[in-house]
């Protein structure tokens, strides 16, 4: 019965789906399921940050004592030994060179033509192999690509030293058959082992693979959790169950395989691939100790803040505070220390007074007043409660109307005397701008976040 070889590509997977990258603890814990279950080989995402990536994936490779571990090496040979430098001390250390074979892909996304891209996998090819002995050459979207150059690639991806060739469907709209069709074609022309790395976008994933296998193909490419990608547990149900029709079996743990999916999934709940990344539907962003100064960026960036190096710089500072109260912080706890450490700018504007009517049977009417160069300033208006009112007062006051992107109120301590914390989000130009205000009263603690975020404003327009 012929072996069939699992790649695992789930931190790969969720690196290119999710807005915010994983945390170090979560990628470890992927990474040691997946060693764990029986996969044969691991691949992680390509290389963001040198500095930081370098030092998670070496503690990484150490880790992992089963399986190969894969890392792509880029479109520049300077790369290929940063990508080394991270998989060197695995115990099966892989290079991946990652390149498109469709005439869309490599004209739209790499501004080359045919005979340009044969030579740039000759060169990354011999550059890996230079280092490395176990190399690897993905075709990517190879179900669109002229196959007579997808033949031609794979040829010379081989004879300059490929140790396997994977053919990748990213379209997601090929029939079992057409993948099957396609390995047959490659097989024919080379000698090393040929992988597919196929999509369920159609739900034809596991109907893919087998019709690969069955045609020859010596490897599956597939991810614990994940969209449009086939599911280490689907195919291993699959094949437990009809593996002998093909002749196949794969080396996976099939009596613990979903369990232990369940138990990382559980432990990277907050992080998994969401139907839609929107920041509507992605406020589920978890930091802890383990964050980096990355991280915390990518998260700002997330919710909308466009913050400098310092600014980042700040918040880190802050939020390792934070962590050593608690274990980590959600989204608004880190909205709330953006607003409190970062973009700070001088007062322009003061908050003075205020007073408010409010009743269940007509509008609410505020009076505000602000100083601003020794100068008092007041502005009165009516609206839908105390706290529209008085925000309403305050564009009086300073002539202008700024878009309240959003608003948010929390108790800070207990008991009928309890501080309220108010978070405000104004968006100037398409720029988020947040203030944090407290007081025991909330429509001043309010007011105080309006007018912390106003200045910040003001100060960045002058």
């Amino acid at each position: 019965m012929k072996k069939i070889n699992i790649t695992d590509i789930t931190l790969k997977k969720l690196s290119e789906d999710r807005a915010v990258s994983l945390l170090f603890r979560e990628k470890s814990a992927i990474a040691n399921c997946a060693d764990a279950i029986g996969v044969d080989a691991i691949e992680l995402p390509f290389i963001k940050s040198v500095r930081e990536d370098t030092i998670i994936y070496k503690t990484i490779a150490q880790n992992v004592q089963n399986a190969v571990l894969a890392i792509p090496v880029g479109f520049n040979c300077e790369d290929i030994a940063t990508a080394y430098e991270c998989v060197k001390d695995a115990k099966n250390p892989r290079l991946q060179v990652e390149l498109p074979v469709s005439t869309i892909r490599m004209e739209y996304a790499y501004h080359v033509k045919q005979s340009k891209m044969l030579e740039k996998i000759v060169e990354l090819v011999k550059g890996a192999k230079a280092i490395c002995n176990d190399v690897e050459f993905s075709a990517l979207d190879a179900t669109r690509a002229d196959e007579d150059f997808l033949i031609s690639a794979a040829k010379e991806a081989e004879n300059n030293g490929a140790t396997m060739i994977t053919l990748c469907d990213e379209a997601g709209v090929s029939t079992p058959d057409d993948i099957a069709s396609l390995v047959v074609k490659v097989k024919e022309n080379v000698t090393v082992p040929v992988y597919v790395q196929v999509s369920d976008r159609i739900n034809m994933a596991v109907a893919a693979a087998f019709s690969a296998v069955k045609n020859g193909a010596d490897g599956l490419k597939c991810a614990m959790v994940g969209k449009d990608v086939l599911l280490t547990g689907e195919i291993s149900d699959a094949v437990s169950a009809c593996g002998a029709q093909i002749d196949a079996e794969i080396n996976l743990n099939t009596t613990k395989i979903h369990s232990s999916i369940d138990d990382m999934t559980a432990n990277i709940s907050h992080t998994t691939y969401e139907e839609d990344n929107k920041i509507s539907e992605n406020k589920k962003i978890l930091l802890d100790s383990d964050s980096t100064l990355v991280q915390v960026a990518e998260a700002a960036s997330v919710l909308g803040y466009e913050l400098s190096d310092s600014d980042v710089g700040n918040v880190y500072k802050a939020l390792k505070h934070v962590f050593e109260r608690k274990g980590a912080v959600g989204y608004k706890e880190f909205e709330a220390v953006i607003a409190s450490y970062a973009m700070q700018a001088p007062s322009t504007y003061h908050f003075e007074t205020y007073t408010t009517t409010s009743s269940n049977v007509s509008s609410s009417m505020s009076q505000v007043t602000l100083k601003c160069d020794d100068e008092l300033i007041c502005g009165v208006s009516d609206g839908d409660g105390p706290i529209d009112s008085a925000f309403r007062a305050i564009e009086q006051c300073i002539g202008h109307h700024y878009e309240l992107d959003d608003f948010q109120v929390q108790s800070v301590t207990e008991g009928k005397e309890a501080l309220g914390s108010a978070l405000v989000r104004l968006r100037n130009n398409g720029k988020l701008y947040s203030g944090n205000g407290i007081s025991t009263d909330i429509v001043a603690a309010s007011i105080r976040a309006y007018i912390n975020a106003l200045n910040k404003i003001v100060f960045e327009e002058a």
